[in-house]
């Protein structure tokens, strides 16, 4: 009995071989896409080169910042970042053809177009964290190591659920790419840098309302056993673990925003 290869697998293999068909063009592509950690961290080395402490953390817990929160956002961009053309779609009304087919709409956008170049700066960010970790004073158990991957796939999911959200509101503002843009990205450069230094209402936004410091800053408080409070005085040790409830919080309200946007559709011949 022959069984039937699973859709999306096959599609993701039909678009990760057409990127890697012409390995000179990919393996530039790879390098050029590095542009983007080395820069951050180059910020971060700039400010530590002026002070000692940034919100808070020395240099080692800074870049362990800038690298978990690198790595979270490069592997939802790899996955789900082109969502950002669904504005391309809704104009030229191809997205009709999405629709005709007998497969959920997210998910065919979703493997629609997987970007490998970007894995470039996953590597790049996985290896800053390396490094960082080495340098920093973490007392290792199970459970330190436990919350370092759950961070990371919780972060990941949290920027991927950020980008669905984006991606649904198009719906309605069609040309309104740039100011979703600054929710994501937005977000994204928060979470690579403690929320600390920020004033409080950016503090209570990038906590409660866009939760990028769920992302990396509070868990890496709770590695490092830092006392601190996020907005309200709770413990980071407390919210340093409550990433994955942020990212199923930012999911909930983007699948909500996502099939609003889809009965709210009305197709390119109506």
């Amino acid at each position: 009995m022959v069984s039937k290869a699973n859709p999306y697998v096959v599609l993701v293999r039909l678009r990760m071989r057409a990127q890697t068909v012409y390995r000179g063009s990919f393996a530039i592509e790879l390098v050029a896409s590095l542009g983007a950690t080395i820069s951050g961290f180059l910020e971060i080395y700039v400010i530590f080169a002026n002070v000692p402490a940034l919100g808070g953390l020395d240099f080692p817990a800074a870049v362990l910042v800038f690298a978990i929160g690198h790595v979270s956002f490069s592997l939802a961009d790899l996955v789900v970042g082109h969502l950002d053309a669904l504005p391309t779609y809704l104009r030229s009304g191809t997205l009709d053809a999405f629709l005709l087919r007998p497969l959920p709409v997210l998910a065919q956008l979703i493997t629609a177009e997987i970007s490998l170049r970007r894995f470039g700066r996953t590597a790049a960010g996985s290896a800053l964290a390396v490094v960082a970790l080495a340098h920093s004073d973490v007392a290792w158990s199970p459970a330190k190591a436990a919350l370092l991957a759950v961070t990371v796939c919780a972060g990941a999911a949290l920027f991927a659920a950020l980008f669905v959200g984006a991606a649904a509101v198009q719906f309605w503002l069609v040309e309104g790419t740039e100011f979703t843009a600054s929710f994501v990205y937005g977000g994204n450069y928060a979470a690579q840098f403690p929320t600390s230094v920020f004033g409080t209402p950016a503090r209570v936004l990038f906590t409660f309302v866009v939760p990028a410091a769920f992302v990396a800053y509070l868990p890496v408080l709770a590695l490092l056993d830092i006392p601190g409070a996020a907005p309200g005085g709770i413990p980071a040790g407390v919210l340093g673990w409550c990433s994955p409830i942020a990212a199923a919080a930012v999911w909930t309200v983007a699948l909500l925003g996502w099939r609003a946007g889809l009965r709210h559709y009305t197709g390119a011949g109506s």
